[in-house]
């Protein structure tokens, strides 16, 4: 008996040689609608499933393949006693289903589609053949990924049939191509009935993007994957212009730094070390931005992680080029830019695109056993709906300066506290067991800089001691969320030193 193979796939790539080789095989081709075109106008002889199942396509070619002639032929054990049936029915059996399916994922991308262009590129005849090959892998391989021609031909080549073992992890890569199609097509019918982003259920697709070298230590294993959805402007789709491969920390901290240019309109420059902030400027153009970034502090931003705002152009990148730097991620570079960054070749380069185009709405943490879900902290920092609680009333430049502090203390990790002035960041305590050691940490790093600057917490004082230590360094203003039992003292401490402090209402912590 001819063996026959099913052909009926949305990505085309390499279709017509696979098909010419499995005729040269032995092999009877049934195909469909644009494949079965593209199939014989390149000469390959294929059978349209009509003439399979004696009937045609129907429904705008809704209902083509959701036919026992063709399930049949799929479904049917390699047992005499399905064979029989098979041969009772006139049904012949199938060995080989190549198959993707509508491209529902490269909709979703686009700029701006309809429901009916949405609905119009669900797939269902496609993943009812891609499931029943799968389930019966132990009589048919199923190739979802056109890269897997190759290595099915070979094997067809070598033994005249493909082996136990390819058809089994080939039935694995189907039942994932058709559980991440579902997962963007639920998540699409979400958004349309729920404004919640807290549903019953909660689906995780990413396709791996590559395999890193280790994770955050040499001896633990580690992957990149994309989430299924996003696109440009999403981190995970910057295209790297040069350098050197990403690790696991690259990510990490490249994350971080994005998350923190995202929040500036004028033109900003972030420099991260171990995903906190180690300097922070933004002014009337780029070049002056990192500069005061890096002068912020030059011994951390050593090996760090530069973000922009805006397109790097050959200033900024002629004085980003003199320091060793891991990666700089930035929406776009000018050539002449680029022309710069050539001669240093291990530099990575990240451009992602539009800044306003993929920022995610939610922020997802693992815990053993689980996983944690939580809105993306994007509340925008207002200062006019902010509360002066001090006698010394804020000037507008005050209150712009304690909003680019607040901005910055954002993205540290908690106990935060910045000191900043002229919209640089001066000093940076991140991490520390209590308040007073993060302030003290960012104060000494101002050192005689922080006389009239500006300190930002990501919460309360708990104490006033806070408050006293910014005191002696010569700070001019705070910024706290307040709520504090405790509040009235710090207050009035800065009261009696003449500070200006300003509650915002809404804590940033940053575990």
């Amino acid at each position: 008996m001819q063996k026959r193979a099913l052909i009926s796939v949305s990505d085309k790539a390499g279709v017509v040689e696979f098909a010419g080789e499995l005729v040269d095989l032995g092999f009877e081709i049934v195909s469909t609608g644009g494949t079965y075109k593209t199939i014989t106008q390149a000469g390959v002889p294929a059978t349209y499933v009509t003439q399979i199942t004696g009937f045609p396509e129907i429904l705008d070619g809704r209902v083509k393949t959701l036919h026992p002639k063709v399930h049949g032929g799929i479904l049917a054990k390699g047992t005499p006693e399905h064979m029989a049936q098979l041969e009772s029915q006139g049904i012949a059996p199938i060995e080989i289903v190549a198959v993707n399916l509508y491209p529902f994922a490269q909709v979703m991308a686009k700029a701006d589609f309809t429901l009916e262009e949405a609905v119009e590129n669900i797939d269902i005849g496609g993943p009812a053949m891609v499931r029943a090959a799968a389930k019966n892998f132990e009589r048919v391989a199923v190739i979802v990924d056109p890269e897997n021609y190759a290595q099915v031909l070979a094997e067809l080549k070598a033994s005249g049939q493909v082996s136990r073992e390819l058809r089994l992890r080939l039935a694995s890569e189907a039942y994932t191509h058709t559980a991440l199609y579902d997962r963007m097509i639920s998540a699409y019918f979400q958004s349309l009935v729920s404004d919640s982003i807290f549903t019953p259920v909660q689906t995780l697709a990413g396709e791996k993007v590559q395999d890193l070298r280790y994770g955050e230590n040499p001896h633990q294993r580690a992957a990149f994957y994309r989430l299924a959805g996003q696109g440009e402007g999403s981190l995970a789709y910057a295209k790297q212009l040069q350098g050197k491969e990403l690790s696991y920390n690259n990510l990490v901290d490249m994350n971080a730094a994005w998350a923190l240019a995202r929040e500036f309109s004028e033109p900003a420059a972030v420099i991260i070390k171990h995903t906190n902030p180690c300097g922070v400027a933004a002014s009337s153009n780029l070049q002056e931005s990192y500069l005061k970034a890096f002068a912020s502090d030059p011994v951390s931003a050593f090996g760090g992680i530069v973000a922009c705002n805006q397109e790097v152009d050959i200033e900024s990148a002629r004085e980003m080029a003199k320091l060793f730097l891991e990666v700089i991620v930035a929406p776009a570079y000018s050539a002449e830019a680029l022309q710069v960054f050539e001669a240093k070749q291990n530099l990575r380069l990240m451009a992602v695109g539009d800044m306003d185009a993929g920022q995610q709405r939610l922020e997802i943490k693992q815990i053993e056993g689980g996983f944690l879900v939580q809105d993306l902290d994007v509340a925008a920092e207002d200062p006019q709906s902010w509360q002066v609680v001090s006698k010394q009333q804020p000037s507008a430049e005050d209150l712009a300066e304690l909003g680019f502090a607040m901005k910055v203390c954002k993205h540290v990790k908690s106990n935060a506290i910045v000191v900043s002035k002229d919209k640089t960041s001066l000093g940076v305590g991140a991490g520390q067991m209590n308040r007073v050691g993060s302030a003290g940490i960012a104060l000494t790093q101002a050192g005689t800089k922080a006389q009239g600057a500006y300190l930002a917490s990501d919460a309360f004082f708990p104490f006033r001691d806070t408050v006293d230590a910014a005191a002696k360094a010569g700070i001019k203003a705070i910024v706290q969320p307040g709520g504090s039992v405790k509040d009235g003292e710090s207050i009035a401490a800065a009261d009696e030193h003449g500070i200006i402090m300003v509650f915002t209402g809404i804590r940033h912590f940053k575990h």
